[in-house]
């Protein structure tokens, strides 16, 4: 049929050399971005890891800002309790005036 010749055996090299040298690009090109991938994801951990410490820090302030609202709280409620009681006494001893001047004039 048809014979092979030096020059179709060259072409059909050229042809595989070509094609080697294309997939090695790409495969440069996939190793340069797999690289930029853990690059990122060790960046993202390392970002992660500042965040859970700032996180923590906060939760230390949370807890000390609770305390101080309940120890607020504490003394609002006494303050209430001690006005309140001042308040009761005050009337008690008006109704007691009132109740004199009015039952026994």
């Amino acid at each position: 049929m048809t014979a092979v010749t030096e020059n179709d055996l060259k072409r059909l090299e050229d042809l595989i050399v070509s094609g080697q040298k294309a997939i090695e690009s790409r495969l440069t090109a996939i190793e340069s971005r797999l690289t930029n991938l853990e690059n990122g994801q060790k960046a993202i951990e390392n970002s992660l890891g500042e965040i859970k410490g700032d996180i923590k820090a906060l939760d230390a302030k949370v807890t000390g800002l609770e305390k101080r609202v309940d120890d607020l709280n504490a003394r609002v409620n006494i303050t209430t309790i001690g006005f309140l009681s001042i308040v009761g006494i005050l009337v008690t001893g008006m109704l007691t005036i009132a109740g004199k001047t009015v039952f026994f004039p």
